[in-house]
């Protein structure tokens, strides 16, 4: 009995190896639970074209946006768990969407196998230029003196996006209208539109319209201020407290191969340590900060608790 355990654990073993050095034989799908060209878009398509330089199969994405995430990561959730259909979640769809939505078609903790994460980055707090306003402090006055008159845009309803606005509102005591889009660039696209006022949002979607002038940027969102754009302040040195630290990671389905999951997340992190890939991603505000699997599970763990609680006191929910 016991040399038959020993052949069955042998050949397990050997049918493990054999899924890793195999892996991939065949195009790969990038899934991003977003429109094109916001910043899991643009973060997808850096690491998809080095994965397919390293392991010699195509890596395609394919944007599936729409209900803040949720509708890409079900659809990654349902898919075969053989490694050829990944999602490229965010807090949005991997933390915030547990909390925000009655009913989801994806368990975040039974359904996702958590691979690495990739980037942390800011929001950036930013305003048309018709808005008199150069500062957070002189933002806060105006909204006071229009409560309810200014617009704000989303890339959807309980993105990081959204959250950070409502969080901002809710410190300053402050009246907006939330209108929610499909990705960054619909809000950076309607905003020079003349559609809408404010956005927080995507630092590394954002910069190149606050550097051309297009939108006026007047604060970053997380605790210090980002190396892309030192002499930005954050907004908590003037709202003490006020901090929002977006974050994206690669995800497969549940029961995806283990040695799949360890080559994938081994091939991100050297991949994210390239120097040309980390400076590339710093000068739009990103960090590069890979996590390997066992750890960036515990860590979509405390942010689904973080963000729950963030939700419970905004008072949003959606059905």
């Amino acid at each position: 009995m016991r040399k038959v355990l020993a052949v069955a654990a042998a050949l397990m073993a050997s049918g493990a190896a054999h899924a890793q050095d195999s892996w991939p034989q065949h195009a790969v799908t990038l899934v991003v639970p977003f429109g094109a060209g916001g910043s899991a878009d643009l973060t997808a398509r850096i690491i998809s074209a080095h994965l397919q330089a390293r392991l010699g199969a195509s890596f395609v994405i394919e944007n599936k946006g729409g209900a803040g995430g949720s509708i890409g990561a079900g659809f990654v959730a349902k898919a075969p768990n053989d490694g050829y259909t990944l999602l490229v979640g965010t807090v949005s769809s991997n933390a915030v969407n547990a909390a925000l939505y009655t009913r989801l078609p994806y368990d975040l903790e039974r359904d996702f196998q958590p691979v690495s994460r990739l980037v942390l980055f800011p929001n950036l707090l930013f305003v048309n230029p018709k808005i008199p306003a150069t500062s957070v402090a002189e933002l806060i006055a105006y909204l006071k003196a229009n409560p309810g008159k200014v617009n704000y845009g989303s890339s959807g309803i309980g993105t990081s996006s959204h959250l950070s606005s409502v969080m901002f509102a809710l410190k300053t005591g402050t009246e907006m209208t939330h209108i929610p889009f499909r990705s960054t660039s619909d809000v950076i696209n309607n905003m020079i539109g003349g559609h809408i006022d404010l956005g927080i949002d995507s630092m590394t979607t954002t910069i190149p319209y606050a550097q051309s002038g297009a939108i006026r940027a007047l604060a970053v969102t997380t605790p210090r201020r980002s190396a892309s754009m030192p002499d930005l302040p954050t907004i908590g040195e003037t709202l003490p407290g006020y901090e929002a630290t977006a974050w994206q990671g690669l995800f497969a389905p549940a029961g995806t191969p283990r040695p799949i999951v360890d080559k994938l997340a081994a091939e991100v992190k050297r991949i994210l340590e390239m120097p040309d890939i980390a400076s590339s991603l710093k000068a739009v505000g990103a960090e590069p900060a890979p996590m390997p699997p066992d750890a960036f599970a515990a860590f979509t763990r405390s942010e689904r608790g973080k963000w729950k609680e963030v939700v419970r006191i905004a008072g949003v929910r959606v059905d």
